[in-house]
């Protein structure tokens, strides 16, 4: 007789599930180690999520040990005038035994109607399921430049100089929290300034390949923007041992120099805010480094 498994019950991540959910992260995705969860979990542990949302995600609890988990970076955004919550789904495991359970877990972190979920790092192989989940794709793919390479436009006379460098220049306070509070976690963040007005840049270094040094672009107002300052951009991250840049994209970005590779890293949401490239603040890839 085959005997029955424990009780199943599905809770939001709590401070001491920490080293028990790291470990089985590790299990569940054998090419990253017990240190890297740690760290993204210790990421996730100095954040404060908007009220109502979990710190950490949800797991799947069985005989007082976690066999399934999903991670959850919850955040407030901009959305016009005001700020609206949005999470990103990330680190979904579940152990084989238990995974007719994997739908309570998902469940659970997406109850909250009124947050704009995002996942931006879904294997191909979750394509179907996470679009089954009503999940829609809002970037197709990637564009891979050399930003240095553009030529200056419109007589522009830009300084491009670190999120924490003091400046004349007024810039917005929201803004503002976005660079530093990036920078912390290790991501390059800067101003362009331009004809008395600071734009926001945050890029993440990144090695593409396990080698190739390159900066993925996590925050800028408007695609418009990077663009129109790429050139001085790249060459600041150029100095910096990143001359290639990554950006999240639906086609070839005009005026810039570069592949776009369609269905590479398509990027997902859910709920009542569509996101816009160039946002991924707050992400994964930001916060985690993944």
């Amino acid at each position: 007789m085959v005997s029955a498994l424990p009780a199943i019950r599905c809770r939001q991540i709590d401070e001491g599930d920490v080293p028990a959910v790291a470990e089985l992260l590790r299990r569940g995705f054998p090419n990253r180690n017990r240190r890297f969860w740690q760290r993204a979990l210790g990421e996730l542990a100095r954040r404060e999520p908007p009220t109502g949302l979990p710190k950490y995600g949800y797991l799947l609890e069985s005989g007082g040990a976690p066999v399934g988990a999903i991670l959850m970076i919850c955040s407030a955004v901009r959305a016009g005038d005001t700020l609206v919550p949005r999470c990103n789904l990330s680190s979904w495991y579940v152990e084989p035994a238990f995974r007719t359970y994997a739908p309570l877990l998902v469940s659970q972190a997406l109850r909250h109607k009124e947050v704009t979920y995002t996942n931006v790092s879904a294997a191909p192989h979750t394509w179907p399921i996470i679009e089954a989940q009503g999940f829609s794709r809002y970037s197709e793919g990637i564009f891979v430049c050399l930003p240095a390479l553009q030529q200056a436009s419109g007589g522009d006379q830009v300084q491009v100089t670190a999120a924490d460098a003091s400046s004349a220049i007024a810039s917005d306070a929201f803004e503002r929290d976005i660079l530093l509070q990036h920078a912390e976690h290790g991501c390059i963040s800067l101003w362009a300034v331009s004809g008395g007005r600071a734009y926001p840049f945050v890029f993440r270094p990144r090695l593409v390949k396990g080698f190739i040094p390159c900066a993925q672009l996590i925050y800028c107002r408007d695609l418009a923007d990077f663009t129109r300052f790429a050139g001085p951009i790249g060459r600041y991250l150029a100095l910096r041992g990143r001359a290639v840049a990554i950006v999240d994209a639906n086609g070839p970005i005009p005026g810039l120099v570069g592949i776009f590779r369609r269905g590479s890293k398509p990027k997902y949401f859910k709920g009542p805010q569509r996101p816009r490239l160039g946002d991924l603040a707050y992400t994964e890839y930001a916060i985690m480094g993944v």
